[in-house]
């Protein structure tokens, strides 16, 4: 059992980017409350050489330490995990855990390409993702209701609630092509939703937020104003659920979800289906 204070090392290590290996980990180790972790992603190691060099440092860690470090793994090639494996560590690798029983259960030997899973830069998939982050963009905070009988999702929702990151999120995860617009005090006046979003009423998705947490996300950005003020915030707030609950938008609090957590809810409410990457 390690010191209570003891900090660990956790190294990524890859032959791609790191992205795979480093999901996987933090999906393992946020189980683990109060730990001391220092974390360390390894990309591109598709040599012998590169593998002695990782060798090196997580035998380095170790010493540093004084405790085992942890390694998460994705390396495709059996001999350079075997490389990795020297190491006074826990050596957890993905292929070995999951492909080789896969490969048993199918009696088929799978590919072992490495890089594999972000080699599709000539897909569909990949296309659609860069147009859909394209069009998250251009479809902004408003900016533009051109378009929007291509969107596949309209979020709404007061300025600073959450509608800019999981627009992107949705487009870089899953090809969706999301626009968004903000609930303005124009907008609570007319007691109506912007102009231009009526015929697109089954696309539109509502995010709203506590108010004691927007107030902290304005000071950051408008200091000392009106804007900013919790007083404002609750305003806002209080009309822009009005004004979703009047025009039937289903909605939910963004105060304390990720952007994971967000996106995975309006896939399920509006029934969407993409491939994730």
């Amino acid at each position: 059992m390690m010191e209570p204070n003891a900090v660990r090392t956790v190294f990524f290590v890859s032959d791609g980017t790191g992205i795979t290996s480093e999901a996987l980990g933090h999906s393992l180790l946020t189980q683990f409350e109060g730990l001391r972790l220092r974390q360390v992603r390894m990309p591109f190691v598709n040599s012998v050489d590169m593998a002695r060099q990782c060798l090196a440092r997580i035998s380095q860690a170790a010493r540093d330490d004084g405790v085992r470090p942890i390694i998460f793994t994705t390396l495709v090639e059996h001999d350079l995990n075997a490389i990795l494996r020297q190491a006074d560590a826990l050596c957890l690798s993905f292929f070995e855990t999951f492909i080789e029983p896969l490969e048993v259960e199918f009696g088929l030997r799978s590919t072992h390409a490495i890089g594999r899973s972000h080699s599709s830069t000539d897909s569909n998939s990949y296309k659609d993702r860069i147009e859909a982050i394209n069009y998250a963009l251009a479809h902004d905070d408003g900016i533009t209701s051109r378009g929007l009988e291509e969107a596949d999702v309209i979020l709404v929702g007061v300025s600073r609630c959450g509608k800019t990151p999981t627009s992107l999120y949705l487009a870089m995860q899953f090809g969706l092509k999301a626009a968004n617009y903000p609930l303005i005090p124009e907008d609570f006046e007319r007691r109506a939703l912007p102009v231009g979003l009526e015929p697109h009423r089954a696309k539109l998705f509502g995010l709203t937020i506590q108010p004691e947490r927007l107030q902290v996300i304005r000071t950051e950005r408008r200091p000392n104003s009106r804007y900013a003020a919790l007083e404002n915030c609750r305003h806002e707030i209080a009309e822009a659920e009005k004004l979703m609950r009047k025009e039937g938008i289903r909605w939910l609090d963004s105060s304390t979800k990720s952007i994971e957590e967000i996106s995975t809810t309006i896939l399920q409410e509006i029934q969407l289906e993409r491939n994730s990457y």
